[in-house]
């Protein structure tokens, strides 16, 4: 029986000679952590720091070990990972802090009582004062600004996929690569990078022109909010449409098909998850948008249901003022808490509109078959 466990274990160590042991990370990360720990006693101990030292110090324990047991092609191998792993935590850093403060500061907003559903109107310092001199909960809402920002960014969305399907679909489908399509596209990408402020200043002038001077309500600020929308449609549109095979427009062309129905009936339903990923994804990207609506939409404390017209409230908005120009001066905490809690009900919609970009492509992506 010895005999023949002997040859076994000989390959098993001849296997397994020249690699470290399956702890050897976590040896390495207990010894990063104690030596990163007495590091950062000795400069001024503080977790962030802790983090990075432990981090170094783990990257250097565990290359060198592999580099004195398994050679320099496996230890370029474990410095590579090091750096990815370690790259992937950095850019995850802030995301997780600034979900991590908005939630800690925003839902005791979320907790007052008509916070969703009370507006502003009427809410003077004097009530923030005796919040905070009593204890009572704090008075006003962000219904307004939730219902102006619904209406603000739908009328972009009715604005821009017209505009922007359209355009991708000339690109794609008619422009041939002649001058006007390459022309558009230059200026499609030149929009694309424009400042949010100038998207509002363009807007603004506009009406200045067309309807009279200190023209301010949603429309305007839709229209703003349209222009930075529809660079970001095209091009979403246009790459959806491109990957359209080929040999699925020949078919219904030589079944006598017309080009305008082909592209109806044939195109479009194929890359109809894409493309409407692409809309879900711009209007995420220009929902928490503050200068273009500020310049254009004003600011109001009230509930305002006519997008044609008065000033009218948004999230970002609300946010600005609150904490730029507290509603009672002397106590501003109370401000403070209204702005979080509108700052975590916009991550919340920009987080839903997320996930539902990715629902929308799952149920209509193409389906295939054998």
């Amino acid at each position: 029986m010895t005999s023949t466990l002997t040859p076994v274990r000989s390959k098993r160590s001849a296997l397994t000679k020249g690699q470290l042991p399956k702890y050897a990370p976590y040896a390495v990360l207990g010894a990063a952590l104690i030596a990163g720990a007495a590091i950062m006693a000795l400069i001024g101990f503080n977790p962030f720091g802790w983090g990075v030292v432990s981090a170094i110090l783990f990257a250097i324990g565990l290359v060198s070990w592999s580099a004195a047991v398994e050679g320099s092609r496996k230890a370029n191998d474990k410095l590579a990972t090091c750096l990815v792993v370690g790259s992937f935590l950095v850019a995850l850093l802030p995301l997780v802090s600034v979900i991590w403060t908005v939630l800690v500061n925003g839902i005791p907003g979320l907790l007052d009582p008509g916070f969703l559903t009370t507006s502003m109107n009427g809410v003077t310092g004097a009530f923030d004062n005796k919040s905070v001199e009593s204890g009572a909960p704090v008075m006003g809402g962000i219904y307004h600004a939730i219902l102006g920002t619904v209406q603000i960014t739908l009328l972009a969305t009715l604005i821009s996929v017209p505009v922007g399907l359209l355009t991708a679909i000339y690109l794609v489908e008619y422009g041939q690569n002649g001058r006007l399509a390459r022309a558009i596209t230059f200026f499609v990408d030149v929009m694309t990078g424009i400042p949010s402020i100038v998207a509002g200043l363009f807007a603004a002038a506009f009406f200045f022109a067309v309807v009279g001077p200190g023209t301010k309500t949603g429309a305007v600020a839709a229209v703003a909010l349209s222009v930075l929308m529809i660079p970001v449609v095209v091009r979403s549109s246009e790459e959806m449409l491109k990957i359209v095979p080929n040999e699925l427009r020949e078919a219904a062309y030589a079944l006598g098909v017309r080009k305008w129905r082909t592209i109806l009936k044939v195109v479009i339903p194929t890359a109809i998850s894409g493309i409407a990923s692409g809309v879900t994804l711009a209007i995420a990207r220009v929902i928490g948008e503050t200068a273009p609506i500020l310049v254009t939409a004003g600011f109001a404390t009230s509930i305002n249901s006519n997008v044609f017209g008065g000033w009218m409230a948004s999230l970002p908005t609300f946010i600005y003022t609150q904490i730029l120009n507290p509603t009672s001066p002397s106590n501003p905490d109370p401000s403070s808490q209204r702005a979080w809690g509108a700052a975590l009900v916009l991550i919340i919609l920009v987080m839903v509109l997320n996930l539902v970009a990715r629902l929308i492509a799952r149920i209509f992506a193409p389906k295939t078959g054998r």
